[in-house]
């Protein structure tokens, strides 16, 4: 049961938490040890929280995860993980998160709360509003760098906040896409919003994300702000990597539908993995050796 529960937990989700690490790295304060304590706590904090909502929302969904070829694995509706365990775990687990926010500061625990907050909002019914579903999601991803700014007290960059929202738009109707082609025509017995959407629609919305995207990161390498704060125009040569990752996800989307676990995909697929490594070794090197 303990294996089960752990699943339950979904921690190959927490990838998702390292957003809470942008503030730290674009403040260029990775080597100071207090501050990535703090940053290290507020990601904890929101690995025990977001681990909270997903037992949440799993409680909620049984029956409509057991209508999903995918999600019927999941230990709450395959059976293997009771009820009553899942509800105490939720009981132990969501408020630990609150306290680990507390070791980190009380503005920490204010967006820590809304976040949380919103998440409830949306298993209980933001998810069945169409549009404004996947924007719920994004925001998902926005708090959690906002978060990380209010963690160790630095300030957030519009840019960063743009191509986070725009980023995480892309991947959210990417998932979308990717559960109506797997559900076909049963997409709407899994999750009703999705009879809201087809895929010419999510199309058009992710073509217009995707282009946003990229001009953003475009515009935030070159932009005056940028240039005066870390002292280089070179950040434009991370451009290429980008662009590449961009595209390698649009054709996983596309020609291998995928795009239904971003955060495994990342991982799974090399040439997506290896993007990643060389904008973040290019980006260090941009900002390190002026």
């Amino acid at each position: 049961m303990i294996w089960e529960l752990l699943r339950a937990l979904r921690p190959q989700q927490w990838i998702k938490n390292l957003f809470v690490f942008a503030p730290l790295i674009f403040s260029q304060n990775v080597l100071n040890r207090a501050l990535v304590l703090r940053a290290g706590l507020a990601f904890l904090a929101f690995c025990l929280i977001s681990s909270a909502v997903y037992l949440l929302n799993d409680l909620r969904d049984i029956e409509e995860d057991r209508q999903h070829p995918l999600k019927v694995q999941r230990p709450l509706a395959s059976g293997r993980l009771k009820r009553s365990a899942a509800v105490a775990a939720l009981a132990i687990i969501a408020p630990a998160g609150f306290l680990v926010a507390l070791l980190v500061n009380r503005s920490f625990v204010f967006i820590a709360l809304g976040y949380f907050a919103l998440q409830i909002a949306y298993t209980l019914w933001l998810k069945h509003v169409v549009i404004l579903d996947v924007f719920v999601v994004a925001a998902g991803f926005l708090l959690r760098v906002v978060a990380g700014g209010f963690a160790i007290h630095v300030y957030l960059s519009s840019w960063l906040l743009i191509c986070t929202t725009l980023l995480a738009l892309f991947l959210a109707m990417g998932k979308r896409r990717h559960e109506i082609v797997l559900m076909e025509g049963r997409a709407a017995s899994h999750r009703p919003i999705l009879k809201e959407y087809n895929t010419y629609l999510l199309d058009q919305m992710i073509s217009v994300v995707t282009a946003s995207t990229l001009l953003a990161y475009c515009l935030y390498t070159i932009s005056e702000e940028t240039v005066a704060k870390f002292g280089t125009r070179n950040l434009i040569f991370t451009v290429p990597f980008v662009l590449y990752g961009i595209f390698r996800y649009l054709y996983l989307i596309h020609q291998k539908a995928e795009g239904g676990t971003p955060e495994s995909l990342i991982i799974r697929d090399k040439p997506l993995l290896v993007a990643i490594a060389l904008w973040i070794g290019v980006a260090a090197a941009v900002l390190n050796f002026r």
